[in-house]
């Protein structure tokens, strides 16, 4: 016993010494965490942007890439027609459309005069639903069988007209994609049988235009330039270029700038040559040149092409821009983006301030500062006709044009500089 009571005593004294047990949690407390666990939740800087971010862009409207919000009310006073809102195209007003969820709401038919295949779409109500269309209440058809029921019928380009009696309320659109040089006249029995005009001009009842650029935030049309645009460029202007007798002299005008500073003509109407189809003549663009000529064939009203939205703003280039007014280039184009010619009195005035530029990058990069404001939008064509179909019932609108031709074409080209058109 005695030899026990030292091991004994040792033994207590190492208990008394031991530190506490932590303790228990409440059962409706977490666990402790242990102090070399990971927290399991625990968000970095990067990731709370990448977040933010993510809840910014889904909250867009949802023609935008990401963008998840969509109308969620009818608004009956909604701008969707050209009297509405003069001079706007009303484009996002239409695709932001819908009809009262509290109503059963008819299947509007749609009649394409030129076929499914003229427009590449599916018949029936395919193409609304497939788009998620906020007003999907339609169906199209290619049945000529069904003229006298429609309650729309779409014509492309002409106009030939179906041997059945036209209801009433029947609502006749025409759509035309190119300018007035390039389209057919109507016969004179169809100037006054049109309710609605579908084209790229802002003033038509659904325009079409070949691209639509919209803001993120309508009050941030800039952004700081986070890369030099004209860096290892070593080239001048560019011009791809295919009709080389263009009505508004477009050919010459390219000529006398490049007596001024240095033009690359690819095509037949130049020197240079890179086959269309080649992907390595638009990164050209990119890589190697500051300019690019976005010379429209016709110096038409709100005619701006491919030439100018892909060619020109898609690509890290300077577009130089002929075709519509300085103003409806402003109202189409993000702020900033581009030169008009009519800005300057000669081919030799541009080419000085284009050199100027050459010299001067920051002054060239203030011209990219729209980039990452926003983006070219699908203007989703049908989704709105359909959505202008039943607008159009409720408001029981039964408007026409008493001479589309006159409104297509009056005053609407110029073969010279709008400036020195009288007109």
């Amino acid at each position: 016993a005695a030899l026990l009571l030292p091991l004994v005593l040792t033994a207590l004294a190492l208990l008394l010494l031991r530190p506490p047990p932590p303790a228990r949690p409440h059962p409706s407390q977490p666990p402790l965490p242990r102090e070399d666990a990971v927290e399991p939740n625990l968000i970095t800087d990067n990731e709370v942007a990448f977040i933010n971010e993510g809840d910014e862009i889904s909250r867009r409207p949802w023609f935008f890439r990401g963008g998840e919000r969509r109308p969620t009310r009818h608004d009956p006073n909604a701008k969707l027609f050209p009297d509405d809102a003069p001079g706007d195209d009303r484009i996002e007003e239409q695709l932001m459309y819908t009809l009262p969820k509290d109503e059963e709401v008819p299947v509007k038919k749609i009649l394409l005069a030129n076929g499914l295949g003229a427009w590449g779409v599916a018949g029936g109500r395919t193409e609304f639903i497939r788009n998620k269309c906020p007003v999907d209440r339609c169906s199209l058809t290619a049945d000529t069988r069904d003229a006298a029921s429609a309650d729309a019928i779409l014509y492309k380009d002409h106009h030939t007209p179906f041997n059945v009696r036209r209801p009433a309320n029947q609502i006749w659109i025409l759509y035309y994609l190119e300018c007035p040089y390039h389209t057919a006249s109507l016969r004179p029995t169809s100037l006054d049988v049109f309710n609605w005009t579908a084209t790229y001009r802002r003033d038509s009842d659904i325009v079409a235009p070949y691209e639509r650029w919209v803001y993120h935030d309508p009050l941030i049309t800039e952004k700081e330039v986070e890369r030099n645009y004209a860096a290892n460029k070593t080239k001048k202007v560019a011009w791809f270029v295919s009709n080389c007798h263009a009505r508004n002299r477009r050919l010459q005008y390219a000529r006398q700038l490049a007596k001024f500073i240095p033009v690359d003509i690819y095509g037949a109407c130049g020197s240079h040559h890179c086959p269309r189809a080649d992907p390595n003549c638009l990164e050209m663009l990119d890589k190697e040149y500051k300019f690019y000529l976005a010379f429209e064939n016709s110096n038409c009203r709100d005619y701006i092409t491919e030439k100018f939205f892909v060619n020109g703003l898609q690509h890290d280039v300077l577009p130089i821009v002929m075709g519509a007014r300085p103003s409806e280039y402003a109202a189409a184009a993000p702020h900033n983006s581009y030169i008009h010619v009519e800005e300057f009195a000669s081919p030799e005035e541009l080419a000085a301030y284009l050199l100027r530029l050459d010299d001067d990058d920051n002054l060239y990069n203030s011209y990219f500062k729209w980039k990452g404001t926003g983006e070219f939008i699908n203007t989703y064509f049908f989704c709105r006709v359909c959505a202008m179909v039943h607008a159009s019932a409720r408001r029981q609108r039964t408007a026409h044009y008493t001479d589309v031709q006159a409104w297509w074409r009056d005053s609407a080209c110029t073969r010279s500089a709008w400036r020195a058109d009288p007109s």
